[in-house]
């Protein structure tokens, strides 16, 4: 953590929003890299280039059922002159050995199958008349797989260029090219590739472990009966699920009651499998506020870069924060407010960057563009404050969406963007630019 991150005593210390996350990425680390096999590897990092050891596809092979024929030999082939071929075999997707087409001869030939020898292009079946006087498709499939490998003539209706219906050897990727580069997210597409050239594993930094904690002596879990004083835990499920989309595998702690040995004794469990620990809640300066006590003398605070700082952000909503590493291997943990739109906005500010720096993405930051305001009235902001506004942006332009407070759920579960108002200004009048954070 950078020196000037001390712990608040006397005079309050605002840190700027830029600076609490300059700390936070200067401080977190790219995870080791391991290697993983293909659909474990799934949302991981690729670590190095690919290169295509085998072409794709592997061999000419037909994109048609059909039959597989010389050039010269359906020139001029027409429904009133049709050419007759003698079929001279099968040849069927995975089959070693080919017959040879000659003058005069064709081999039928399905979806994927190899070229055979002496063929030049394949005519589909509904071209033909498919050997016999029955229906084309059902003909071809009937007696492709006659036994002596022949079912007498073929007659075809119409000509057939050289390659035509041929998937070319290479023609997806040739040997040697670069099938993909270091630094790609491996998603569906690409574990596909991957087994396609025959790769088993693949060296990748993992999805981080993020293990989220909510606290509160006030908080019911969904599907509970509310008592008198009591809601619903919503932090820990919204911040798990964002944890997810931003790439992690995300585990949910139940809510944890304000005392400060349970909460310790819960944090210290959760430590074997995590790679970064969130709290939310218990961060301001309130009596119950428990996570400053009970975090304090979690990690070794006399090791280099042990203990959590908690700190006064200039911005709003999302103003206490903590940030700091605990237990013996340093584990990052981000101590978020207990507000549920605080909660969310810091989490996209600071976690998010976090996470996607643990997998070690070039790009960690959510993309940023300019936006007309459209508003009834003017917005306002504290001054000295950063201000992140619920919003939804389309065309070019942004609307606000609900309040300023940071226990709108609802709206924010309707919003898309958030609206940034600078720590110099105050109010901003509609139809003038902001700039705006996308989330999704």
């Amino acid at each position: 953590m950078s020196s000037a991150a001390t712990r608040t005593t006397g005079q309050e210390h605002l840190w700027s929003v830029d600076d609490h996350l300059e700390d936070i990425l200067t401080t977190v680390r790219p995870l080791e890299p391991i290697e993983l096999q293909l659909l474990d590897a799934q949302g991981c990092v690729l670590l190095e280039d690919v290169t295509v050891p085998v072409s794709l596809p592997p061999f000419d092979n037909s994109s048609m059922d059909g039959y597989a024929v010389r050039v010269a030999d359906v020139a001029g082939a027409s429904e009133e002159f049709p050419a007759v071929l003698t079929v001279v075999g099968d040849v069927a997707a995975g089959q070693a050995d080919q017959p040879h087409v000659g003058p005069g001869q064709a081999a039928r030939i399905m979806t994927g199958a190899p070229l055979p020898p002496g063929a030049e292009a394949v005519v589909p079946v509904e071209w033909t008349d498919g050997g016999l006087g029955e229906g084309p498709v059902s003909r071809m499939r009937a007696h492709s797989t006659s036994p002596e490998g022949s079912s007498g003539q073929v007659h075809v209706h119409r000509p057939a260029e050289a390659r035509a219906h041929v998937r070319a050897k290479g023609s997806d990727v040739k040997a040697g090219d670069r099938a993909l580069e270091a630094g790609t997210v491996l998603g569906p597409p690409q574990i596909g590739l991957l087994a396609a050239i025959g790769r088993g594993t693949v060296r990748v930094r993992p999805r981080p472990r993020v293990v989220v904690l909510s606290t509160g002596s006030e908080l019911v879990q969904p599907d509970e009966e509310l008592g008198t004083g009591q809601i619903y835990d919503s932090n820990s499920f919204a911040l798990c699920a964002a944890a997810r989309d931003a790439g992690a595998i995300a585990y949910r702690v139940g809510a944890v009651a304000d005392d400060a040995e349970t909460l310790r004794s819960t944090v210290e469990d959760q430590l074997v499998r995590a790679d970064l620990l969130v709290t939310t809640g218990g961060v301001s300066v309130g009596a119950y506020d428990v996570v400053k006590e009970a975090l304090s003398s979690v990690g070794d605070e006399d090791e280099e870069g042990g203990g959590i700082d908690f700190r006064t952000l200039a911005m709003q909503p999302g103003k206490p924060q903590g940030f700091g590493s605990i237990g013996p291997d340093h584990i990052p943990l981000l101590a978020l407010p207990g507000n549920p739109v605080s909660s969310y906005v810091s989490f996209e500010l600071f976690v998010r960057p976090a996470i996607r720096t643990l997998m070690g993405l070039p790009d960690v930051h959510r993309p940023t563009i300019r936006a007309k305001l459209s508003a009834d009235k003017a917005l306002t902001s504290p001054k000295g404050r950063r201000q992140f506004l619920r919003g939804t942006y389309a065309d070019g332009t942004v609307t606000p969406v609900g309040g300023a407070g940071s226990h709108l759920v609802a709206a924010l579960a309707h919003a898309d963007a958030l609206i940034v108002v600078p720590e110099q200004d105050t109010s901003v009048e509609p139809g003038a630019e902001v700039e705006v954070v996308v989330l999704g």
